[in-house]
This record gives C-alpha cells, sequence and structure tokens, in this order.
C-alpha cells in the first residue's frame, strides 16, 4: 500500500498536478527539480510505503523522504518529485494511489513528462492527451500527437483513468537518445510547460543543476540495486526463501 502524507493542509482545488518519475534520459526528475527551485514550490507532502527502498535523501541538510510532493499557490500547481525508480510491482498501486490524491483534491488538469526514443532526429516534443479536443489543441500550439504505439508506466495509467473520466490529462513525451542523459531534454520538457500552462521559467541555469540531480538520482538508483541484492543474498545465505 502507498500513502501520500500531507504535512499542510492546502485546497488544491482546480490545481495543475505535474509529475515525471524516472524514466528515459530522467526527463521528469530533472524538469521537476529545476521548476521546484525556480518557483520556489512549498514542501507539502511525502509518499510512504513498506515496500519502497530503504532510503531517505538528504536535502539542504535535512533528511527527506525520497518522493516529495511541493506545492506552488501563485501557479496552482502541485508537483511529485521522486529520487529512485520505482519497481514494476508498485507502478499500479502508486498510480492508483496518485490518482486517487487528484480525485480526492478536485485537481483539475494532470501533466506528465517522461521521454520517447529518438528516431528521426528532430527536437520536437511528443504528446498524449485524455481528450480529441485536447490533442487537436496541442497539435495547433506545434506539438506532435502520438498516432499509433503503445505506452507504459505510471504516467500511462494516469492517462488511461483520465481517458475514462475526460479529466484532462497530457504526457509530453521529450525526444532522447537512449542511454544518454541531457540536460536540453529537461529544458524541452520545461519549455512546453511554459507555453502550456503560461508560465515563464527561465532554463538558462538547467545544465548545472540539472547535472546535480542526475548525479543524485543515479546514485540512489545504484544503492537502491545495492541494498536489494544486498537483502536477496542475505535471505538466500539464511534458508529458503520466496523472496524475489
Amino acid at each position: 500500500m502507498i500513502n501520500i502524507k500531507i504535512l499542510k493542509k492546502k485546497d488544491l482545488k482546480g490545481y495543475t498536478l505535474i509529475e515525471g518519475f524516472p524514466g528515459l534520459g530522467l526527463v521528469g526528475p530533472m524538469a521537476i527539480s529545476y521548476i521546484i527551485d525556480k518557483l520556489g514550490m512549498e514542501y507539502t507532502g511525502y509518499l510512504e510505503s513498506d515496500d519502497f527502498p530503504p532510503l531517505i535523501s538528504i536535502h539542504h541538510k535535512t533528511p527527506m523522504p525520497p518522493i516529495r510532493v511541493y506545492v506552488n499557490d501563485k501557479y496552482k500547481i502541485v508537483t511529485i518529485f521522486a529520487e529512485f525508480a520505482m519497481p514494476m510491482e508498485l507502478i499500479y498501486p502508486l498510480s492508483n494511489s496518485v490518482y486517487k490524491f487528484v480525485k480526492d483534491n478536485g485537481i483539475a488538469k494532470i501533466f506528465s513528462m517522461g521521454g520517447i526514443p529518438k528516431l528521426d532526429g528532430k527536437d520536437i516534443v511528443y504528446v498524449m492527451a485524455s481528450t480529441p479536443e485536447l490533442v487537436k489543441s496541442l497539435e495547433k500550439s506545434g506539438f506532435k500527437p502520438i498516432e499509433e504505439g503503445v505506452a507504459t508506466g505510471i504516467s500511462a495509467l494516469l492517462l488511461t483513468d483520465s481517458t475514462q473520466d475526460k479529466l484532462p490529462d497530457v504526457s509530453l513525451l521529450v525526444p532522447i537518445i537512449q542511454n544518454i542523459i541531457d540536460p536540453k531534454y529537461a529544458e524541452l520538457a520545461i519549455k512546453s510547460l511554459n507555453t502550456l500552462l503560461h508560465l515563464d521559467i527561465d532554463t538558462t541555469e538547467l545544465e548545472k543543476e540539472a547535472r546535480l540531480v542526475e548525479a543524485k538520482i543515479q546514485e540512489l538508483i545504484k544503492k537502491h540495486t545495492e541494498s536489494h541484492e544486498n537483502y536477496k543474498q542475505a535471505i538466500t545465505d539464511s534458508g529458503p526463501s520466496m523472496y524475489a
């Protein structure tokens, strides 16, 4: 079970959720970390589960949960920032918890950010959306709708639920070169949000900060993998187990 714990109660009705869990190119975490910093977003909650890896994050000398919720009241934005890759078995319960949070709080829109393998050498941002009207509007704004394909992960499950409920939901997919992490990917995602949400986030300092986020997340992923393997080895050494 995954719970979203809110430390400071806020009225989020009509707000927009921006999510981008670690995935291809680390587009989401790099972009969201930068947005949180530049908009001075307030730390208001976190996600917890006994199934999460035993990790904490140190931020400004303070221990913090590795998946956190931030809010900006001026722009009516909620973000979820995650510093470790979600194990496959937790994707369904996590997406269910996030979508319940959206519905329970009257959040009006969802924007997801991620990567898509680069095929044609162009830097155009691809989109998927929950309603035909949104697709048409995005196309007019210069984005390229995906006409055929398969989507996976948390953003895909959120999009499925949003489509059924006709809740505005947009997945922004930045073309990336696989196995290469580049701040330019996050820059494209943020500029897309600037256009769609009428923000004015300056991306000139993005490269420096994105490199720091990349290094931190890569280290957390490494520690998560090591702790997972060490735990499995400890169980194996102590006798038969069903753990996998």
